[in-house]
């Protein structure tokens, strides 16, 4: 079982090992702390200081490097009394797991964990004159959402606490492609997009775009979820499995391990 995971490799190889499959791991994504960090230094400055009125979570591990940061900067209690202040608002389940993790809760939930929930949530909701933050993932601009709270007369500013070194580890890729295509691995877990789009980009630049293409066909693809099955369908992959209703790592093994044993 090969697992192109990292900020949950360990949980999901623990889950599979348990289950007495063999586990590769191939971390096509690595997520560190942004090297911005007297960005992220004058933002909790500004949220400390009580300069937001709402702030829209977007992942968990954005609340983990934030939280990492103002320990970093001595200014836990603070950052505590500031988010316990402000309206919170949460993409999905992982953000709520980590304000509890503070004795936190969220005040308003996405009406699903996507950018779009959040907006469906705040549709009518009277944005106008409010300071909102919002933290983002990756380098990724969220300009939908973005855009969404300026045009209801929000006055937003963002956060990015984290990056996705997706240049790591370039030969375990090539392996990776090389032993799908011969046909040694049975099955290959996708948990976000950036994974598939380092594989892509790594067979593409080194001239394995057909071999990549080959080793996916005979291998048994999983997706965490409809968001990520829906993306690997759109790039030309069949997707053999998915948990279903509850989108974590434990379904995600079940539902595997219902489909090898039906096969």
């Amino acid at each position: 079982m090969a697992i192109p995971e990292s900020r949950q490799q360990d949980v999901l190889a623990e889950l599979l090992a348990r289950r007495g499959a063999t586990v590769l791991r191939c971390p096509l994504i690595a997520i560190k702390d942004t090297p911005d960090t007297d960005a992220i230094q004058q933002w909790l400055e500004a949220m400390i200081a009580g300069k937001f009125d709402d702030f829209i979570i977007l992942t968990g591990e954005g609340m983990r490097r934030l939280e990492g940061f103002a320990e970093r900067f001595d200014c836990q209690q603070d950052w505590h009394q500031a988010l316990a202040a402000v309206r919170k608002i949460v993409r999905g389940p992982k953000p709520v797991r980590e304000l509890r993790k503070l004795q936190l809760h969220a005040d308003l939930a996405g009406a699903a964990p996507t950018t779009d929930g959040i907006i469906e949530s705040l549709q009518e909701a009277d944005l106008a004159g409010r300071r909102i933050a919002v933290q983002l993932y990756g380098s990724n601009p969220n300009e939908k959402l973005i855009h969404f709270l300026q045009n209801k007369g929000a006055e937003v500013t963002t956060v990015a606490p984290y990056i996705y070194a997706s240049d790591a580890e370039q030969q375990q890729v090539l392996a990776l492609i090389y032993q799908l295509a011969e046909g040694a691995i049975d099955a290959l877990l996708f948990t976000s997009q950036p994974q598939y789009k380092r594989l892509a980009s790594v067979a593409k630049k080194s001239g394995l775009e057909a071999l990549l293409t080959a080793g996916l066909e005979v291998t048994v693809i999983g997706a965490i979820g409809p968001v990520m099955a829906d993306y690997l369908k759109e790039e030309g992959v069949r997707v053999d499995f998915m948990p279903e209703g509850s989108f974590f790592m434990k379904p995600f093994v079940t539902a595997l391990g219902a489909l090898l044993a039906d096969n």
